[in-house]
């Protein structure tokens, strides 16, 4: 999740910086070969010697819908060895709920230093986001994590839900963001108290694998180049469709030109 949104800021010209957990095996080795490869720069990791790294596998239908199926490591410290200095020059950070821990440290270090945090809220442990949420000033829904948060299926309703049950917190701030992706039907974000639509731009999707990443990846690039909400959406908006377009993994990434190029095309 947050190792393919960095590969995706990379991709469009960020210095994106990566800290995770892993084991000392095989998969972990091969994941921080691969990042170098793909120009993200890892920080402050230390493989478990007797973890064992989380792997998750996808099944990819003729549609370019996939299923998922995800090992989420064992063995694998729960302290984040992330370094404070590190953050010196991050203009945002992004974190998923796979390790509630590192995200709170990140989280809690950026806010110190008025960085924009972003969290790519899927799936969790029950009380992760709400927890998350306290710290962060953007949380972006995926569809399921979104179900699982106010118990809705509907979008609108699930998203008006988890507006009340987040309350006070910062991303219902002025300078904040709530919002689903919902793959091709754009996102919705939470505005003046209703939830605003924006569409996507309709493509032939090859793989819809690493979508969601590349577009919450995208937004964190965004606002640290100063971007507002909207544009910042846009941008990412347009970074995910692409990517779905493409497929082909990691080496699908859209760089900063087509993304650019698209958004001048523009799209209803």
């Amino acid at each position: 999740m947050a190792a393919t949104a960095a590969v995706a800021i990379s991709a469009l010209g960020g210095a994106a910086l990566w800290h995770g957990r892993l084991g000392a095996d095989g998969a972990g080795a091969t994941l921080l070969a691969l990042l170098g490869c793909r120009g993200v720069k890892v920080v402050d990791v230390v493989p478990a010697p007797q973890g064992r790294s989380p792997i998750l596998g996808v099944m990819v239908d003729a549609e370019g819908e996939r299923v998922l199926a995800v090992f989420p490591g064992a063995g694998l410290p729960d302290a984040s060895s992330l370094g404070e200095a590190r953050l010196d020059a991050a203009g945002a950070v992004l974190a998923d709920p796979r390790w509630p821990a590192g995200a709170e440290r990140l989280f809690r270090l950026a806010g110190a230093r008025g960085i924009a945090r972003v969290l790519d809220a899927d799936v969790a442990a029950a009380g992760t986001i709400a927890e998350l949420g306290t710290l962060t000033d953007h949380l972006v829904f995926s569809q399921r994590g979104l179900v699982e948060c106010s118990g809705m299926e509907e979008a609108e309703a699930g998203l008006a839900a988890a507006a009340a049950r987040l309350q006070g917190m910062p991303a219902l701030g002025p300078a904040g963001s709530l919002a689903v992706t919902l793959g091709a039907r754009g996102s919705l974000w939470w505005r003046e108290g209703r939830p605003v639509s924006l569409s996507a731009p309709r493509v032939a999707a090859r793989d819809t694998t690493g979508c969601g990443d590349v577009f919450h990846g995208a937004y964190a690039l965004a606002l640290a180049q100063r971007r507002g909400t909207v544009d910042a959406a846009r941008f990412a908006t347009a970074a995910a469709a692409l990517k779905a377009e493409r497929g082909a993994g990691w080496s699908g990434m859209p760089d900063r030109g087509a993304v650019d190029a698209l958004l001048r095309k523009g799209w209803e």
